[in-house]
């Protein structure tokens, strides 16, 4: 695994409003590409709160089955709470979500890939990319 995936990013790509995501996620092999638990709950609720939750439900799970998953395990945890302690003594803070996500990517070593990369600037340490139109 090399890439850890953003909810954003997912979320581009699922309606399909970056061909530049899509190429980019086309281009790479599937064993190459990881996404966590954080990612998948806020995408399920996402489709439980659209117009068509069945379908919408079944869409992400076909795009996310193709890769790794991983969880918010004791090792992201740890690295959780060194990551929020430093941002808040900085009077920096991120979301909780890209919290979550950029501890599991750093607990892997991963790459964090996001459409909007604002938030994960602020984590040191932590690799990303920005796949940006």
């Amino acid at each position: 695994m090399r890439y850890l995936l953003d909810i954003n990013l997912c979320i581009q790509h699922l309606n399909c409003r970056s061909q530049t995501i899509i190429d980019r996620l086309a281009s790479l092999p599937p064993d190459e590409i990881a996404v966590c638990s954080v990612v998948k709950a806020e995408l399920f609720y996402g489709a439980q709160k659209s117009r068509q939750p069945v379908v919408t439900l079944q869409r992400q799970r076909l795009f996310l089955d193709q890769f790794v998953s991983l969880p918010f395990d004791d090792l992201a945890a740890e690295t959780y709470v060194q990551i929020r302690a430093t941002l808040e003594a900085a009077g920096t803070p991120i979301g909780p979500c890209d919290l979550q996500i950029a501890a599991i990517a750093l607990a892997h070593g991963l790459i964090v890939v996001a459409h909007n990369t604002r938030e994960f600037s602020r984590v040191a340490g932590l690799l990303f990319e920005g796949w940006n139109d």
